[in-house]
């Protein structure tokens, strides 16, 4: 994590991370104001602070209520080294409490990071640079070895290399990549996140065998996402950008929609207008660009080439984010590996979701062909000591596919997790698996997986599949775990040089009766493909481009972000509007518009509902807003600052709108009850003086939002890179 420090009035520091600043200063004896803790007293803190959230994790895990526990620590100076210190750590519990859960209280202290850190010594690296801005050293704790040459299957260059060449990719960019934490908590299972130093919100995970091959993959999947935008999906750009030569990529083109609202000609082929819009309700119109948010453009499309005979598509910026997310992205060292990759996730969800939708058996791996990977099995030994069933099941549906399963039970809560993985490679579509269900994973966060169900309703409802996608967390059937399976097991092998491997998965999706289009993006020097597979690798449902866009963000962004600038009537159609929308009330303001506020102020938690309330304040409709204040109240998770501004906020309304209370008569002790700070905020609001408490003014050149423009800022990176590229610099 990389925390900027500035300096303040005296001796009092500043330090920013993320979306967070610390004030720290000096006692008034070391010449300090006394205004803030010191340096060292955050750390002594920092411990205490930890050893309690490990605690909290675990009674929280075994439904312990933690009302009556309580931790303290006390660091003792020897006398003769003041550097030499010991922590001690004391918890009191109350007297109900097992044994077995006291000495798994202590042990969860074990576990405390910070107390980790500091046993294992951290190193010191002092340094002057020219420029902490210009400073692209990447922040990683794995450095290739020149002489060690590492080679695994799926790589066509050794580990070494390809961390090395990745790397310089991102630092040529300006990126600071840092690497914010590490798991290993079974043999041969690795995995890890990766970040922007600068840009927190831009992050990977990355998972391997061994932690080169997990840093590789997080790598990896870092530069796929920059080049794919996958990081700035749904996010505005900015005015710079919007306006500039090109938003997305220099050879993307613009379409503007027929008189009616059309899908004009040259934009998709027919083979895809016949998916994406069977039924004719798609318009042009419905495909606007939600980053840029310039309607009067047109349609920014991206050119894809159709692999049936090498004609070139142009695919509307807004579908490609809208229905695919993530899914048929990958870098490689070369195209060949990174088709192979790409196009093994593409079948990998989609088997995957067949499986799940259809509720099928899998038949088991025999335990002669798992004899043949011995670290696997030793993976898989450690998990079930842990207390987790482990079942290794072959996904190929009777050797169709290169897809492996590994799913995870857990007793104790009755979750299952299961987690698919796909290569031509058996071996590594099976490690795959392995290291894909323990991504990111400690053992206690195997205690919130969902219990399996035989109400099939709710396996197959879309968005179960979507939960599948984006974390493994969806329901599966128990007729999974039936033990008369639907295909017998096949010892398949797809394997060869992964150009002839890339050519096999091409075969296969052709025998399927698909046609796969991709594009291939080469300007941040390492060969990155994107294959879409129209009515095959969608994540979301088709009619979402009608009924669910994201670029309904393009009819609030602008009103919303100058809401205080609004004139009444603009007000008054802004909240018709939203109304209108139809869209869930407890919707953030941060997914409707696309702009990513601190998610510790008012900004950051609003939602649809307590913007359409204020809006009710600022327009003195104060029926209308009592009603929305009690909808706030009966669902409110939001501060507990925020949700008392309400409870004030509904009192007064009530005393204000009933006929037979004087709301003079109760301000002495509402005052009493919520103080003075929140109750003329309160009073303010409902007699006009005050309008959109909390929520600090801004637009759409987006003064005051830190976290955006960190992520416009990591995005002009980028948009800077595709110029120069694109003039052959």
């Amino acid at each position: 994590m990389e925390i900027k420090v500035n300096y303040l009035d005296n001796l009092r520091l500043e330090a920013k991370f993320d979306d967070f600043t610390v004030i720290s200063d000096q006692p008034i004896r070391y010449k300090g104001d006394g205004s803030a803790p010191g340096p060292f007293d955050y750390f002594l803190a920092s411990s205490a602070m930890c050893a309690a959230y490990f605690v909290k994790v675990y009674c929280n895990t075994r439904n312990i209520p933690t009302d009556n526990i309580r931790l303290s620590q006390n660091n003792i100076v020897d006398p003769e080294d003041r550097y030499k210190q010991i922590f001690r750590i004391q918890v009191e519990l109350p007297e109900d409490i097992s044994d077995k859960d006291r000495q798994g209280i202590v042990r969860s202290i074990e576990r405390c990071t910070v107390k980790k850190v500091v046993q294992a010594g951290p190193d010191f690296q002092i340094e002057l640079v020219d420029n902490l801005d210009d400073d692209t050293q990447a922040l990683l704790t794995v450095q290739p070895d020149g002489a060690s040459q590492t080679f695994i299957e799926g790589k066509d260059l050794p580990l070494e290399q390809t961390i090395a060449n990745l790397s310089a990719r991102l630092a040529s960019l300006g990126m600071k990549i840092e690497i914010a934490s590490w798991r290993n908590i079974v043999p041969h299972v690795w995995s890890l996140h990766i970040r922007d130093a600068a840009s927190p919100m831009c992050f990977t995970n990355g998972k391997g065998a061994t932690k080169e091959a997990a840093l590789c993959s997080a790598l990896g999947e870092f530069i796929e996402r920059l080049s794919c935008n996958f990081f700035y999906n749904d996010q505005y750009f900015g005015q710079d950008i919007a306006g500039s030569e090109f938003v997305h990529y220099p050879n993307e083109k613009w379409f503007q929609p027929g008189p009616n609202g059309e899908i004009p000609a040259g934009v998709l082929d027919d083979h895809c207008l016949a998916i994406y819009n069977p039924d004719g309700e798609l318009l042009g119109t419905h495909l606007f660009d939600t980053n840029s948010g310039t309607p009067e453009r047109g349609i920014c499309t991206i050119p894809y080439t159709r692999q049936s005979d090498g004609e070139v598509v142009y695919f509307p910026s807004n579908l490609i984010e809208n229905l695919y997310l993530s899914n048929g992205m990958s870098a490689g060292n070369t195209l060949p590996e990174a088709q192979v990759q790409c196009l093994s996730e593409i079948f990998e969800r989609a088997v995957k979701k067949d499986i799940i939708e259809n509720e099928m058996a899998l038949p088991a791996v025999p335990e002669a062909v798992l004899a043949r990977y011995p670290h696997i099995q030793e993976g898989v030994r450690a998990l079930e000591a842990q207390g987790f069933p482990v079942l290794i099941k072959d996904a190929s549906l009777g050797g169709r596919f290169p897809v492996m399963c590994v799913a995870l039970m857990n007793p104790r809560t009755g979750g299952v997790f299961t987690s698919f993985g796909a290569h031509p490679n058996f071996q590594v579509a099976l490690e795959r698996s392995l290291t894909e269900l323990l991504q990111g994973r400690s053992f206690e966060g195997l205690s919130d997986l969902p219990a399996p169900t035989f109400n099939s309703l709710a396996v197959t409802e879309p968005n179960n599949f979507v939960e599948h996608f984006i974390d493994s967390s969806g329901v599966v059937s128990w007729r999974f775990f039936s033990a008369r399976s639907d295909y017998a097991f096949c010892d398949w092998d797809f394997s060869g040089t992964t150009a002839e491997e890339a050519a096999t998965l091409f075969s296969l999706l052709n025998e399927l009766g698909h046609d796969a289009y991709m594009t291939v993006f080469e300007h941040l020097g390492a060969p990155v493909c994107r294959i879409l597979v129209p009515g095959y690798s969608e994540v979301y449902p088709v009619e979402d481009l009608v009924w669910d866009n994201t670029n309904i963000a393009l009819r609030f962004r602008e009103d919303i972000l100058n809401l205080h600038r609004l004139s009444d009537e603009a007000l008054a159609a802004l909240v018709e509007r939203l109304e209108e929308s139809e869209q869930d009330d407890y919707l953030k303001i941060i997914t409707l518009i696309g702009i990513e506020f601190d998610e510790n102020t008012v900004w950051g938690q609003l939602t649809i509902l307590e913007l359409r309330l204020l809006i009710y304040l600022a327009l003195g409709e104060l029926e209308q807003a009592r009603e929305l204040v009690e909808a706030y109240l009966q669902f409110n998770d939001n501060t507990v600052e925020r949700g008392r501004f309400y409870q004030a906020m509904q009192v007064v309304l009530e005393a204000t709108l009933e006929d037979d209370l004087t709301l003079e008569d109760y301000l002495p002790n509402f005052r009493r009850m919520f103080g003075d700070t929140v109750l003329d905020a309160v009073l303010g609001s409902v007699e006009g003086s005050v309008r959109f408490y909390g929520l600090t003014p801004t637009s759409l050149a987006l003064e005051g939002l830190d976290r955006h423009q960190r992520l416009v800022d990591s995005y002009k990176k980028l948009h800077a890179a595709r110029q120069r590229a694109a003039a052959g610099h």
